[in-house]
C-alpha cells in the first residue's frame, strides 16, 4: 500500500540514474529495492534498449511489474517512452500512478505537444532528452526553450537529459578509449547547452560513459560535467552507480565557502582558504555545493567497484 510519504525532487537527489529495458525479468525486484538496492534513480527504457519487435511484449511485461510496485520514498522511477504513440500506452496501463515521470527521447519542437498534450492533468515529471539534429542550432534551441519555459511545462520538467552517443550519432563518430566527451566536438555543444538553458532555470544532466573499465577517465569526465553546471549522469551499467555517486560527494574546503557565502552575515567580499568569496558572483555556487553536500556527503577516498562483465 501507498504511504504517501513525499518524495523530494531535485535534479541532485537523482544520482546516477541507471536504464535497464523494459523487459527485464528482475524489474520488480529493482523497483522495489529487492535488488540494486541503493539506487537513487532508474529509467525503465522502452527505447533504444528495446528492439521493434519486442516492444510490444516488453509494454505487457511492465504493465503486470507496475502491479506489483510498492512505494519507493527514496527511490525515484522514470519509463523512457520510445514515442509520443508509447506514451499514450504507457499513460493507459493500470498503476502507472505508481512511477514518478517519464524521459521524452528524441525531443524537439516537432514533438513537443505531442508529447505535453497528452501529460496535461497528470502528475508525472518530465525529463526531454536532447538528441537530435536540432540540439547543434543554437536558434532551435533558444526557441525550445521559450516552450519549454512556459509556467505550466516549466513546472513539470525536472530535468533535461543530453543525449550524447545519439548526438555523436549523428556526427558519425564515437568517443574514443580513454578520451572524455569534452575532447570531442560534443564539448563544444554541452558548453552551448549549458549557455542557453541554465541561465533560464533549467537543469542539465551528463551524457553517459560508454566504457566499462575504465574509471580513470569516468572520473575525470565526472570533474569536467560538474565544472560545466551538469547535474547527474546515466549509469549504464550498476558498478559505475558509487563511481559516479562519489565524485558528487563534497570537498570540505568548498563546503565551508559554500556555507559562509549563504550566511547573511558574511561580508561581500573574503578570503577563504586561499581563495575570493564574493557574495554577489559565488552565492549560487554555494547552494549547488550545499545540494551536494546534503545528498552526497562529504569528499572521501573512492574504492572502484571491480566490473563484473554484465551491463545489466
Amino acid at each position: 500500500m501507498m504511504n504517501n510519504v513525499p518524495k523530494v525532487f531535485s535534479p541532485w537527489c537523482l544520482g546516477a540514474s541507471l536504464y535497464m529495458p523494459a523487459h527485464r525479468l528482475d524489474l520488480m525486484d529493482c523497483a522495489n529495492g529487492e535488488k540494486l538496492s541503493t539506487l537513487r534513480s532508474m529509467i525503465f527504457c522502452t527505447e533504444d534498449a528495446v528492439s521493434h519487435t519486442e516492444l510490444d511484449s516488453s509494454l505487457r511485461h511492465l504493465g503486470l511489474c507496475l502491479q506489483g510496485f510498492r512505494d519507493t520514498p527514496q527511490r525515484l522511477r522514470f519509463i523512457r517512452a520510445r514515442n509520443p504513440e508509447v506514451l499514450a500506452r504507457l499513460l493507459a496501463l493500470p498503476d502507472i500512478e505508481k512511477i514518478d515521470g517519464f524521459v521524452l527521447p528524441k525531443f524537439n519542437a516537432g514533438n513537443f505537444h505531442a508529447y505535453f498534450d497528452q501529460l496535461q492533468g497528470t502528475p508525472f515529471k518530465v525529463m526531454p532528452t536532447l538528441e537530435t539534429q536540432d540540439v547543434f542550432d543554437v536558434g532551435a534551441m533558444t526557441e525550445l526553450r521559450q516552450g519549454l519555459a512556459q509556467d505550466t511545462v516549466f513546472a513539470r520538467i525536472l530535468m533535461l537529459r543530453i543525449g550524447g552517443n545519439d548526438l555523436m550519432n549523428i556526427l558519425g563518430i564515437r568517443r574514443p578509449r580513454n578520451m572524455t566527451l569534452y575532447q570531442t566536438p560534443l564539448g563544444h555543444v554541452i558548453a552551448q547547452l549549458v549557455t542557453v538553458f541554465k541561465p533560464y532555470g533549467f537543469s542539465l544532466s551528463a551524457p553517459v560513459f560508454e566504457y566499462l573499465n575504465d574509471s580513470i577517465t569516468l572520473q575525470k569526465e565526472i570533474r569536467l560535467d560538474l565544472a560545466h553546471g551538469l547535474t547527474g549522469k546515466t549509469a549504464i551499467h550498476p558498478t559505475q552507480v558509487p563511481v559516479i555517486e562519489a565524485m558528487y560527494s563534497v570537498d570540505s574546503e568548498d563546503y565551508d565557502m559554500a556555507l559562509s557565502l549563504n550566511q547573511s552575515a558574511s561580508p561581500a567580499v573574503f578570503r577563504m582558504h586561499n581563495a575570493m568569496c564574493e557574495v554577489a558572483t559565488h552565492k549560487q555556487w554555494g547552494q549547488d555545493i550545499i545540494d551536494r553536500q546534503q545528498c552526497y556527503g562529504d569528499r572521501v577516498a573512492l574504492a572502484l567497484p571491480e566490473y563484473t562483465g554484465v551491463i545489466v
